[in-house]
Parts: structure tokens; sequence; C-alpha cells
């Protein structure tokens, strides 16, 4: 990483608050070059803290994209940080009515704010729009609002170009919740980071900020706060509303990361928009921008990157952009199976066009006789984070006891493979249950047998019969479309399908505790996107760079750090408190921790202090057993004022044979008095699942 402090403008700063058209004041920072002249601006709207969550990582970017000649803007969102009104979360899949709603109404604030920008005196008129997750989506769906008021012409807003970093678009076939229309409500969005946002949602405005109107600000927002519905996580219902279609006529840098879950935005948005406004990018990467990148890297000239982005579009320079190859992937190499990578080996390749001429399907078709698949509950408890953001313990570890809960088929690797795009398994199924699930996982297994994840997808499977003598051998054929991957398969290596009954804890278990599935292999195959062996030398990244940092630091401590992820297993954890037989077996335990966990001290004098903990447990052979508890406090602490203010929730889950049921508890304090406290309590049935019978 490069830190530069000489850029072509000197910069300055501002903090100011924009108007939107019903009169709510958004909270914003932005950062200008010190120039005469106009100059485009570029808006990052999120609903995170400027103040504080994001403010080392906006001052990586802004000030850098200021220093080369823009106007770098950062803003609250509505009821977030120190915005005002209520707040609106884009989390909400917009196929809910209620998602529907906040996606539209996020999206015209975000319209608003970048109409205010363009009629700013130092602002050239044209904006760029950029954002990571939900920054990412709230820019895709300011741009697709501006689509919807241009009918067979260029979109009539300032709206110019838009960098959209890991983030979903909302399109059906994006996305991680849930897969194949599965139950999923153990990781993000559905239980962790929707209670991560819960305990945001209600952390006050920052006084030094917003003056002493702030505890105000805080009571009506805790008053309109409600925990996210819980029906999305747990349920999954057909969409009663066409969903929000973000493909937009205006420009968009789509960059995801393979372990990252939502790749599927860049290679949706490139096979759906126009060629010559689109451009897509996969790295190896988490949840994070690509020049920070953690675990796994390389990082990349990310900034760099985008600046030849908006100096074509927003300023009319030929930098070469639509160049470059439709889609820029990294395929990685063969590695160890590990929670944490430096530097992944492997080679960049170019697309002209997606789907790509260059990738095959290359069909493994399952061998041997039929085979029950009945998986142990706890199946799935090495899955790894959903989403990983670089932490030490959020990539799936060695999948061996995985694959052993599960039955497996293997394919010897003679040459090397390399597969890019989304894996496809076709399944005949015959399925005596009710209510049963499938997991299927594609692995790189070494000689030495460790197991590497490389894909994954998951499935609901029901019937709308009572099974009986004349059920018995019926079969249905499914068809799963797993997760994108990249990843080259060397000589001497196996290709690995693994298909479980369970998933925990990203499937809630089924009703049924024996319930499993019987897979014909005759009429069972594998289907891998299979590219050409070349990569393109002419891709090539420099070392990145970034502004100088904040200068946040964190405080020693004498506490021995708790291990962000720890399975322990139970061997006496009957629950004599469910029916299901003379013992249920051992209890799994998994406890997951985040790792921004602690306490940062801000250069201003706020001390921000986070802590968090999930846990998911289960019993094998009681379904009923599964719980999912998150509990998470923030304190925010400024001495030198005497302000000092915390925020705890507990969100708990668990489930009987008709129901899920929902807990949500929040806590706020001020000066150690207690200044709001609420518990909801929901009952959502489990409902049918939009998927034709077997």
């Amino acid at each position: 990483m490069r830190i530069r402090s000489s850029f072509p403008y000197e910069t300055t700063h501002d903090d100011l608050r924009i108007r939107l058209p019903d009169g709510t004041l958004l909270y914003a920072r932005v950062w200008r070059p010190l120039t005469d002249e106009p100059v485009p601006a570029l808006l990052e709207y999120a609903p995170d803290r400027l103040s504080d969550r994001t403010a080392a990582r906006d001052r990586q970017r802004h000030p850098w994209y200021a220093g080369h000649g823009y106007a770098s803007v950062r803003v609250d969102a509505r009821g977030h940080g120190d915005s005002e009104g209520p707040p609106e979360d884009a989390a909400r899949p917009p196929t809910e009515p209620a998602g529907r709603a906040a996606a539209e109404g996020g999206a015209a604030d975000g319209a608003a704010v970048v109409a205010w920008l363009a009629s700013q005196p130092w602002c050239d008129g044209t904006v760029g729009m950029f954002g990571i997750g939900r920054g990412g989506t709230y820019a895709l769906q300011v741009a697709a609002l501006a689509t919807l008021t241009a009918v067979g012409a260029p979109p009539p807003t300032p709206l110019k170009a838009v960098v959209a970093v890991c983030c979903p678009d909302a399109h059906p076939d994006n996305g991680v919740g849930p897969p194949s229309g599965s139950a999923l409500p153990a990781d993000p969005p559905h239980a962790e980071a929707a209670r991560a946002r819960l305990t945001s949602l209600c952390l006050p405005p920052d006084p030094e900020h917003v003056g002493d109107a702030w505890r105000d600000m805080w009571l009506r927002r805790l008053e309109s706060v409600d925990p996210l519905t819980p029906s999305a996580p747990f349920t999954a219902s057909a969409p009663t509303e066409a969903p929000w279609d973000v493909t937009t006529r205006v420009p968009v840098l789509a960059v995801g990361g393979w372990h990252d879950p939502y790749a599927d935005t860049v290679l949706g948005l490139v096979e759906r928009m126009p060629p010559d406004r689109v451009r897509g990018l996969i790295g190896p990467w988490p949840h994070a921008y690509p020049d920070h990148a953690p675990h796994p890297g390389t990082a990349i000239d990310f900034l760099q990157e985008t600046l030849r982005w908006w100096d074509h579009w927003l300023k009319g320079k030929d930098t070469g952009v639509l160049s470059a190859p439709l889609l820029r992937a990294y395929v990685p190499g063969s590695h160890l199976p590990v929670t944490a990578y430096g530097a992944l080996p492997g080679r960049w390749v170019g697309e002209p066009a997606w789907p790509s001429p260059r990738v095959r399907v290359a069909t493994y078709s399952l061998q041997g006789a039929p085979v029950l698949v009945r998986s142990p509950l706890h199946t799935g408890v090495d899955a790894g984070r959903l989403l990983p953001r670089g932490g030490d313990a959020g990539l799936p570890p060695d999948q061996r006891e995985e694959d052993a809960r599960s039955v497996c088929f293997d394919f010897p690797v003679r040459e090397e493979t390399w597969v890019l795009g989304a894996p496809r398994v076709r399944l005949r199924l015959t399925c005596e249950a009710s209510h049963a699930q499938v997991a299927v996982r594609i692995c790189d297994v070494a000689p030495d047998g460790s197991s590497t994840l490389v894909s994954r997808g998951v499935r609901e499977l029901r019937r709308t019969e009572p099974a009986g003598e004349d059920h018995e051998n019926a079969a249905g054929d499914v068809v799963l479309d797993l997760a994108p991957a990249g990843h080259a398969f060397p000589p001497g290596h196996r290709v690995r399908l693994a298909l479980s009954s369970a998933y925990w804890p990203w499937l809630w278990p089924g009703p049924e505790p024996a319930a499993g599935f019987t897979v014909d292999p005759a009429g069972s195959a594998l289907e891998l996107p299979v590219r050409v062996r070349e990569a393109d030398p002419g891709i090539a990244f420099e070392e990145p760079e970034q502004a100088p940092p904040l200068g946040v630091s964190l405080p020693a401590t004498l506490d021995e750090p708790r291990p962000e992820r720890l399975l322990v297993r139970d061997e006496d954890g009957g629950d004599a408190g469910h029916d299901i037989g003379h013992e249920d077996g051992e209890r799994w335990r998994l406890e997951v921790v985040p790792p921004e966990a602690g306490t940062r001290v801000y250069p201003d004098g706020l001390e921000y202090t986070e802590d968090a903990l999930t846990t998911y447990t289960i019993t094998e052979r009681d379904p009923f057993s599964a719980r999912v508890r998150c509990d998470r406090t923030v304190r925010l602490h400024r001495p030198e004022r005497g302000w000092d203010t915390g925020v705890r929730t507990r969100s708990e889950v668990t489930c009987d044979a008709t129901d899920f049921i929902a807990t949500d508890e929040v806590v706020c304090t001020e000066g150690g008095e207690v200044v709001f406290h609420r518990t909801w309590r929901k009952h959502i049935p489990r409902t049918p699942l939009p998927h034709p019978p077997l």
C-alpha cells in the first residue's frame, strides 16, 4: 500500500446538511479541490455512520478523489448516523412490499441528494455515485430510478456513472437470501448482520456534529425502530411484486469478489447491460474495497482504476476504460483450505462477452446405485461466514469433516481445469418426507485428502401430497445453480460433489428429524463452466494507493481476545424438553465474534467500543433445538463532554413445528441510566415454499 500525500489539487473539507424535498436534513461531509472552477461530484450515500463507523475508510478515498479534481461527498442515509428522519433500510428484499417501499424511498432520497449536488456552485452539474454493500445497492437503485424516468432517451439525470462494489442488485437470480428460495436464517443479511443493523439503527446522533438536538433526534429515532421483519429470513414466500430491476442506462463499473456472496451482481450486470455502458471486475477478495482487500488478496490499484472510470464518464477524457475486456476475472489456483489467506496464486483472464465464448459446459455424470442422503443436523458448521470481511476465521476451513457427513461423488482431474462461472447440478431425487433440504458443495480434493470449498448451493424440497405406497418410488428432477466461482483444479486432484440433507446454520432444519432424500446417479450430473486455459497478459494492476489515514488508535488491553470462531461439541447435549426420542444426542454450539470488536479512539476524542457474540446451537435428532442468539453492545463516549451512551441488543430465534419465534430486545442508556427499553416477540408461520413439488 502506498500512502499518497501530494496531489494535483490541494483540498479542503466541510461538514454540512442537505435538505430533502420533505424538509429532512441529511448529514454530509464534503472534500473539495481548491479551485475556482466547478468540478464533478462523487457521492457515497450509505446507511452507515460517517462520523465513526466508516470515518477511517472514508478518509482513505474521499480526500484522494478530491486531490484529483472531484468534489467527493459522503452522506448518512435518512435515520442513520447524524441524519434526521425515521430510518429506512435498503436490506429488505424489494420483492416484499415493505422492502420495495424502503428501496424506493432510499433511492428517491439518493436521487434528491444527486440533484442537490449538481445544483451547487462548486459542482459542474455532473455526478458519479459509488458504494460498497448497501451503499453500492443504493447507487444501483438511484441509477435504476433515473432509468425508469427515461423511455427511449438518455436518462435526464445528473448521475452519469456508478461504481458498485460487493452488493446485491435485487435481481431474482442474485444474492444470498434465500438461495433457491431456501430459509436462510443464520448469517448476513438474516441474523448476524440484520441484528448488527438493528444496533446501528439505535445508536444516537453525535452531539459533536448535531449539537444539543441529539437527544430529541435519538428518542424520535428509537420510537420508529422496528427489527427487520423475520418473514424473509426464515420463510420463503412467492414474490407478490415485480422485482426491483437495476438494469440501467447509467454506466456501471460492477466489482465483486469470489469470497463475497454478491459476485452474481457483476455477472448479471455485464450480461444484461449494453456492453458500451458496463464493465465487470471480480477478484479473489472478501467483502471489502479491492484497494484494502485483506484475507485473501491481493489488493489492486482500485482508486486509480475508478479514477479512470470517472474521468471517462464525468470529464470526457479518453482513459481507455472501454478498451478493457467486458469482464476481468481472477482465476485462483488450487490452495490449502484455511480460514484466512494472504495473496492467492492465480491469473487474470478477460472475457469479451458474458456468457463467454471461451467457457464451455463440461458434464460429469454421477455413477453408482441410488443412495440415501441423510446427514447429521449439524452438517454445515464448517461453512464459514457468508459475508467474510477479512478476519482470521471468515473463510471455510478444511471440508473433510463436512464431506464425511455427506454423500460424495469424486471425479479425477487429468489435466488442469479452469472453472469460471456458476456450476449447475442436476439431481434425480426421491423424497419420502413432506419437507427436506438438499445442500450441494463442490470441493477441490488434493492428493493428501485436504478438501477446499469452491462453490455451493442449497434448495428446499417439499411434497404436496402425503407419502404413501403410491409415492414410494416417486422421483423428481431438481436443478441447482450454485454460487459462481473462479478456480483452477490441477491434475492429480479430484473434483468432489458433496450432497447433504442439512446445512446448519445456513439452513434452518425442517420439522422432520429423519428427513432426507435418495439420489439416483443415473439421472444426475454436475455441469462445470470450464474455461480455456489462457491468461490475459494485458490485464495488470499497479500498487494500490490511498490518502493518509485518519489516525484511529486501538488502546491496549489485558483481556484475552476471544477467537473469531469457536465450535464446541457437547456429548451430553440432549434436551429433555423435546419429545423426539430416548435421547437427542450431541449438542453443537458455534460461536462467532466479528473481527471489528474492541475499542477505537478517534482523533476528535470519540471512544467507540463494540462487542458482539453470535451463537448457533443445535442438538442431533432434534430439529426444534435449533437456536440463533445475537448479543451486541456499542458504547459511544466523549470524555471531554461527559457524553456517555450505550446500546445493547439481544436477538434470539427458535422454532417449533409450525412457527419460528423471534425475540428482539433493545436497551439504550445515557450516563448509565436507561432511556429506552423495548422487546419485540413475533411468531412467523412456516409458509409453503415456492418450488414445484417432487
